[in-house]
């Protein structure tokens, strides 16, 4: 009884860190055991601009216009179909991707170089600590679903080696 008791001790620090700073989740794993603790997201705020007089044909496109596809990848998977492709590298965390070790410089990688497993693919900082993101096997960058200092999520696809 006293490890539970002990656990839900350790989840309440956790969530009193969460409330005491600017991070939206907490993940830790020991021994087998995973807690992750998440800020629950704050109701949207619906904002509307004021309405200007716009072109009527502008406002709406006709019934039978085709509409313009969202923008995908070159092989022509979204976001959401990279994150099942078994290629796929995931974000190990929140956090910000970069594709450079510092402002300038050359890229980890670009579409179409081979990597080796281990290789660094892109950097995510979390919390003021930049964490090296390697390749989990070797093969040839497909695809990179990320632009430079974007902000990612945790589980977020950012590349796929195939």
């Amino acid at each position: 009884m006293s490890k539970m008791k002990d656990t839900k001790d350790f989840i309440r620090e956790l969530a009193d860190l969460l409330d005491n700073s600017s991070l939206s989740e907490i993940e830790v794993e020991e021994n087998g055991l995973k807690i992750r603790v998440a800020r629950a997201a704050p109701a949207a705020v619906q904002m509307t601009a004021p309405v200007i007089a716009a072109p009527a044909a502008a406002a709406a496109p006709a019934a039978g216009a085709p509409q313009a596809a969202a923008p995908a990848t070159p092989e022509g998977a979204g976001k959401d179909d990279a994150a099942n492709h078994p290629g796929a590298v995931t974000s190990p965390m929140v956090g910000t991707a970069y594709a450079a070790p510092e402002p300038g410089a050359d890229p980890f990688i670009k579409r179409g170089d081979t990597v080796e497993e281990g290789q660094t693919l892109l950097i995510v900082e979390a919390m003021k600590v930049m964490n090296p993101i390697p390749a989990p096997k070797a093969g040839v960058v497909k695809d990179i679903l990320f632009s430079d200092a974007q902000p990612v999520e945790f589980g977020e696809p950012l590349l796929i080696i195939e």
